[in-house]
Parts: C-alpha cells; sequence; structure tokens
C-alpha cells in the first residue's frame, strides 16, 4: 500500500501540470525588502559557482524539495539536525544537498540577515539548478526499497511479473537476497543517464525497466500513463512541464506572514522558537 501511496502522489505531481497557480508567491518577492540586494540574483551566483564542482547537487535539491513538500508542506523542515526530525526518517537517509543550502543561507544572511526563508533558499536555488541544466531525472534508491521485486514480490516467492527480464538480472547483481540493503543504484537505469537531466526515465519504465514499483506503477495507471508517454517521446515537453511542476510544488503548504520564522541556520529553529516549544512540551530549556 505505502508503494501505492507513494505512486498516487507522483502521479498527481504529473498531473499538476495542467493545474492552477496557487498561493502568492512570485518571482522577485524580496525586491526591495534588502536595500538593493537582488536576492534571487544573490543565489543564483552563490548555485552556479558550486555546481561544477557538484554535478550531482541538482538531483539533491529536487530531491530535498520534493521530500520536503509532500510532508508537512514546503516549510523546509528538512533540513532541521536533531533526533525524531524528518531529516532523520528512513526515506531521507539517502538525501544531500544540506552543505549547499547551508553556504547559500550564509551568504544571505550576510547581506539581508533575518529576512529570507529557509524555505525560500531550498525553492529558489532549486529552481536555479533546474534552469541551469533544464530538468531532471536523477537519484538513488536503497536495495532495500525493491527487493522484494527481485525475489518474492508480495509474499509470491517470486520476481514483479511488471520488471522487465534485463532490469531483473542487472539489479539482482547489485542486490542479493543476502545482502547489505543499503546498496543502492541509479533510479533511471539507462546507461549514461543515472546522473544527468533527460526524458530517459520516462522511457525506461514504458520498457518496464522502473526500478521502483511505484515508478512503474506511473506507466500503467490511466491517470498518468497517457502523460508518461508525452514525456518520453517529447523531451521539450518534459524539459518544460518539469519546471511548471516545480514551481507548483514549492506552494504547497507555504508559511506565510506570521506563520513561521526566518530561521538564522536552516538546520535549526531559532533559540526562542526552541523554547517555547520546550515549554509547552514541559521540558526544561537551555
Amino acid at each position: 500500500m505505502a508503494m501505492e501511496r507513494r505512486a498516487l502522489a507522483l502521479g498527481l505531481i504529473l498531473m499538476t501540470f495542467a493545474g492552477h497557480c496557487m498561493g502568492q508567491l512570485k518571482v522577485g518577492f524580496y525586491d526591495g525588502k534588502c536595500n538593493n540586494i537582488d536576492i534571487e540574483d544573490l543565489i543564483f551566483r552563490v548555485v552556479k559557482a558550486k555546481y561544477p564542482k557538484d554535478i550531482g547537487s541538482v538531483g539533491d535539491l529536487v530531491r530535498l524539495s520534493f521530500h520536503d513538500c509532500f510532508v508537512r508542506g514546503c516549510d523546509a523542515s528538512i533540513l532541521i539536525d536533531g533526533k525524531g526530525t524528518e531529516k532523520t526518517a528512513l526515506p531521507n537517509l539517502t538525501l544531500d544537498g544540506f552543505e549547499l543550502i547551508d553556504a547559500i543561507k550564509a551568504t544571505v544572511e550576510k547581506f539581508c540577515p533575518g529576512v529570507v526563508s529557509c524555505a525560500d533558499v531550498l525553492v529558489i536555488a532549486t529552481r536555479v539548478l533546474v534552469h541551469l541544466v533544464s530538468g531532471h531525472t536523477v537519484g538513488v534508491a536503497h536495495c532495500g526499497a525493491f527487493q522484494d521485486r527481485l525475489y518474492n514480490f508480495q509474499n509470491t516467492g517470486k520476481p514483479d511479473p511488471s520488471m522487465s527480464n534485463n532490469l531483473l538480472i542487472s539489479l539482482r547483481k547489485i542486490c542479493p537476497p543476502s545482502g547489505n540493503s543499503t546498496l543502492t543504484t541509479f533510479l533511471d537505469q539507462t546507461p549514461g543517464s543515472g546522473d544527468v537531466m533527460d526524458n530517459a526515465f520516462y522511457q525506461a519504465i514504458l520498457k518496464h525497466n522502473a526500478v521502483l514499483r511505484f515508478d512503474q506503477l506511473l506507466a500503467t495507471d490511466p491517470r498518468t500513463k497517457d502523460i508518461v508517454k508525452t514525456l518520453a517521446t517529447c523531451p521539450s515537453s518534459f524539459s518544460t512541464k518539469f519546471g511548471e511542476a516545480m514551481v507548483k510544488m514549492g506552494r504547497i503548504g507555504v508559511l506565510a506572514h506570521t506563520q513561521g520564522e526566518i530561521r538564522r541556520s536552516c538546520r535549526a529553529v531559532n533559540k526562542a522558537t526552541r523554547k517555547l516549544v520546550e515549554v509547552d512540551l514541559g521540558v526544561d530549556a537551555d
């Protein structure tokens, strides 16, 4: 059931391509709020300088945004350190890109302290990277996330019949039945496309080469299969629609006005807020 629910979530992302604008977010929101500093351009320059040194940062931030927005909304809570935080949840243990967000936030705070939220830093940085390389289908999965498809799908003692035989053989070499479930492999198994922004992922799942079950369901579910076919056959449509989807996803559950706080460090709530939370929970504050 968890796989099917996540398939629906991914399907909803695809269906936002035809959705309507939400919220009151806009490009240039911080214009005039930091003297003459163009915040979006400042973030762009930081990301552009660091991207050539770590091309994987594109996938890192796309995944960070996705995991952040689809839990409690786009509030950058995925960035907070500490026991019991979203960052420590099993699906989030392979996330990366936190150091890039730290660098961006530090630069923004230097020029415009206490104004730009961590949620906006994450969203703007992700959009910048998508702009730099025009869409992305990257990331990895732990063997434990799909091992049942290889050996004992739905307790049948057999592999998932929806997986192609070539992919089955390839993944079994990486993930033996008694092997380390924390080993990883690319979600997009197309040669040379695992860390490249393109539409090869959609071409792959149409050929039953999806690593994860809920990705494969996108190609067969009547609500999403036509969209998958369009994205697989039209690279320009993929780039355009992916960008639009990222913008719309960034509007999910946004905290505005007095609903949240401008964290000084994206890795922790501000000290005053932490004390209020601790008092409310009945624990001793520092």
